[in-house]
């Protein structure tokens, strides 16, 4: 069914049955791009509220662990190389000190260390391989579907110069944080992100409807599978029946992808994890097992000890933490579009793909208050 007929047969829906406007959260970044970008929220009914949820990784990396890779590269003589957003990711170090990996490269060249973006897990190793004579650090931020890839490097065999510094995160507790300690608050019903789910199942999502009484549904990355997942959980709201409706079969089962589970259960342990402006959220994070210690960047790879003192904070006035927890709009910020806009964020939400100030400024929403 094409995107024209999902959005009619929610059109058709009795939604005027409703005792308010449903609001559903979309976890993931990408589903928040193909609804701001195919202009969904413009579409829809004035009974439906959609809101950006917590799925950006770059969003959520602590600012301390983004400090320390600037760090490494400074004055380790480490080469740093991690994903293209995480090197504009804004810190809060003191004026004379550089503020993002970008700005940290021409320091790092001086002192014989570098920073530079890769694409793949794979290219880290490509660089390793380069540069055997230098510590390569590979900064890994993501979820479950870049860890997993991550999990299969490891299972290839790791060069003895490529070290890891993880600041990965599972997404399935900051959910269940939402909904146990905010209880529901800021969101009715909830579309879980599609990528993740196929590695984890569609069952990770389970606990939404059977704890928390909350429909739910499964969702891909097309304004059809996403109209789909929201004509589901309107449906369930309606008829009073929270289940968990699977809108991507093409991709994700119920279970799965078991391989890909095992090789994140050798290479991985889950430790609770500080989320920038969140705090730390437990069974959160994945850190690498004590097996590959001698690839741990932080148990390998020393600095002088030195105090961040933001740890776990957002800049001043910087509203991110609220805006990726679903409590206000990217617009609603009082630094969006003023101090902060893409070519110089204050905020880690306007510097990723999947941030949703970043999604909403690149559509114009909010410009005109702005």
């Amino acid at each position: 069914m094409n995107a024209r007929n999902w959005l009619q047969r929610i059109h058709d829906l009795p939604l005027s049955r409703l005792d308010k406007p449903l609001r559903i959260m979309n976890v993931c970044g990408g589903h928040e791009r193909t609804i701001t970008e195919a202009g969904l929220r413009g579409v829809l009914p004035s009974e439906i509220e959609l809101i950006p949820g917590p799925g950006c990784p770059v969003c959520v990396c602590p600012e301390e662990a983004v400090y320390r890779a600037i760090r490494l590269a400074t004055e380790g003589g480490c080469r740093v190389v991690s994903f293209g957003d995480m090197l504009h990711v804004p810190v809060n170090a003191p004026k004379s000190e550089p503020r993002s990996l970008e700005m940290a490269r021409p320091q790092a060249r001086e002192r014989g260390g570098d920073i530079q973006p890769i694409a793949s897990p794979q290219e880290a190793v490509a660089v390793a391989h380069r540069h055997p004579d230098q510590p390569v650090v590979f900064f890994v931020a993501g979820f479950e579907t870049t860890i997993a890839p991550i999990a299969g490097l490891i299972e290839a065999g790791l060069p003895d110069n490529l070290f890891l510094q993880m600041a990965a995160r599972r997404t399935r507790p900051v959910v269940a944080m939402l909904l146990e300690k905010h209880d529901a608050a800021s969101f009715d019903a909830l579309i879980a992100p599609g990528h993740v789910a196929s590695i984890m199942g569609a069952d990770e999502w389970r606990f939404v409807v059977e704890k928390h009484g909350l429909p739910a549904a499964v969702a891909g990355f097309t304004p059809e599978s996403i109209l789909a997942a929201i004509h589901s959980v309107l449906r369930q709201q309606l008829d009073s029946a929270p289940e968990l409706a699977n809108c991507y079969p093409q991709v994700v089962s119920a279970e799965g992808n078991r391989r890909a589970q095992q090789l994140l259960e050798k290479h991985f342990t889950i430790a609770d994890a500080p989320w920038r402006g969140i705090g730390s959220l437990p069974d959160s994070g994945f850190e690498l097992a004590s097996r590959h210690e001698a690839h741990n960047a932080d148990k390998v790879l020393s600095l002088e000890e030195r105090d961040y003192p933001r740890a776990g904070q957002m800049p001043p006035g910087c509203a991110c933490a609220e805006v990726v927890l679903g409590q206000i709009r990217p617009h609603e910020c009082p630094l969006y579009g003023k101090g902060c806009q893409p070519r110089n964020p204050v905020g880690p939400c306007m510097v990723s793909d999947e941030g949703a100030c970043r999604i909403w400024w690149s559509a114009g929403i909010g410009r005109a208050a702005a």
